[in-house]
């Protein structure tokens, strides 16, 4: 294990069950409290979670994965194998390798989906889970989004090229932004190549198996979910969301007693975790538990 700057966090490495080098970033915590198992979206990776895991600094470990295919992780030769079954096998042996114990799972998006999963096989190990702008019912127009922009090119000359190209993308996402704001953005969602080009940092034929027609995800999240019956549970939505609509949270209220809902003003699909709103519902929350 190598160690980066303290903000970035430290490295971690371990292997999947078929032979792939897998990544994850981690900050020391109290051995007491449990650790924020940070899952990202369907292109994301482990950066998502930097600046929130700087302003967590001491009150919990964090670890936030990289899933095969992105960031540091290694990519398979199978594209099938970007599918959660596949996902859960990986999580399971970073759990083992990375020694987490109890912990709170916080899935984006994707990694919501899988935060639910999670309760399958590590029920028993889950403090709470932290829902960002995702649950079982999902919204026929953003899925269908999601399904025609996942795996589209990106290539550009310098930073601000990707900044404003990503801006011209994702204005409906955050309105508000600045070229600041979408340069970071850009930072966490792409990486400089050899040959001095921006692309996006992902094998792109994660989109392979995510278009295909998947009938029972719905009512399977939805039986998920109910495991969580007694657990803490937060719902994070952005007020402009077009994959979590505010029927759909509150229907997953309506389910789980312990249920917190919120949501995040300003943005869509989905919130990055350093909103205010956002940032003071994760902290209270992580207070809540032991």
């Amino acid at each position: 294990m190598t160690s980066t700057p303290d903000r970035q966090g430290q490295d971690g490495w371990y292997w999947s069950s078929d032979g792939l080098r897998l990544h994850y970033r981690h900050w020391d915590g109290p051995a007491d409290r449990p650790t924020l198992l940070c899952l990202p979206g369907l292109t994301r990776n482990s950066a998502d979670f930097v600046d929130l895991a700087a302003r967590l600094a001491g009150r919990c470990r964090v670890v936030a994965v990289d899933l095969r295919g992105r960031g540091e992780s290694a990519w398979p030769r199978d594209s099938l194998s970007y599918v959660p079954l596949t996902y859960l096998a990986d999580l399971r042996l970073l759990i083992e390798s990375a020694t987490i114990g109890r912990f709170v799972a916080l899935g984006s998006s994707l990694g919501g989906a899988l935060a639910l999963r999670l309760t399958v096989a590590h029920r028993a190990q889950m403090a709470g889970v932290i829902l960002n702008d995702f649950g079982p019912d999902i919204e026929p127009a953003g899925l269908a989004r999601l399904r025609a922009n996942v795996g589209r090119s990106g290539n550009w000359p310098t930073w601000i090229h990707a900044a404003r190209d990503l801006a011209s993308r994702n204005a409906a996402i955050h309105p508000d932004w600045t070229l600041v704001e979408w340069l970071a953005f850009a930072k966490r969602l792409c990486r400089l190549t050899a040959a001095g080009r921006i692309i996006f940092d992902y094998d792109p034929r994660i989109a392979e198996p995510f278009r295909l027609p998947n009938d029972d995800a719905g009512s399977d999240l939805w039986a998920a979910l109910a495991m969580l019956a007694e657990t803490p549970v937060l719902s994070l939505r952005g007020a402009l969301s077009d994959v979590l609509g505010a029927e759909g949270q509150a229907r997953m209220a309506a389910r789980l007693p312990h249920l917190t809902m919120v949501a995040v003003p300003g943005v869509g699909h989905a919130p990055t975790l350093d909103e205010p709103v956002a940032l003071t519902a994760i902290t209270t929350f992580l207070d809540r538990i032991d």
